[in-house]
């Protein structure tokens, strides 16, 4: 059953460690990521993706909080990331990738956990690895197959 998602930020860093920055479009480059972005290289997190309702969450506690501020390139409206598994393929225009990683460890350094006394990347984030590459925008449509 194929279903549909909505893309509402793209976002890069030019070093690691810095809040991304939204862009218009971005250039994902096969097995390696965000043409650009700090975090592009081959492995298993090319790409990071949250949800925007997550986003939202936390703005409760943060309230200055937005897409970018949790280092994730992709941020999407009306998909549950978490939930879709390992190998779950996502399309985003021309651009496929794939789900490889559930979640991370949240650094040390971690500014919205040490503000808010949590952090929903760890928990609620996904990596992906870029299997076509292309270029996206804001617009461009997203689904997946399960």
């Amino acid at each position: 059953m194929r279903h549909s998602f909505e893309i509402v930020s793209l976002n890069i860093s030019e070093r690691a460690g810095e809040r991304k920055r939204p862009v218009g479009r971005a250039r994902l480059l096969a097995d390696c990521g965000l043409e650009g972005d700090a975090h592009a290289g081959p492995g298993e997190r090319q790409v990071s993706l949250l949800a925007v309702e997550d986003v939202e969450l936390m703005r409760a506690k943060v309230p200055w909080l937005g897409p970018g501020d949790f280092a994730e390139n992709i941020t999407t409206r009306g998909v549950e990331l978490a939930a879709l598994p390992v190998g779950t393929r996502l399309a985003i225009g021309a651009v496929v990738l794939e789900i490889s990683r559930i979640g991370k460890e949240c650094h040390d350094g971690c500014e919205i956990r040490r503000q808010a006394g949590d952090c929903v990347m760890p928990r609620r984030g996904v990596f992906a690895r870029v299997v076509k590459g292309g270029e996206i925008s804001v617009a461009d449509p997203g689904h997946y197959d399960i």
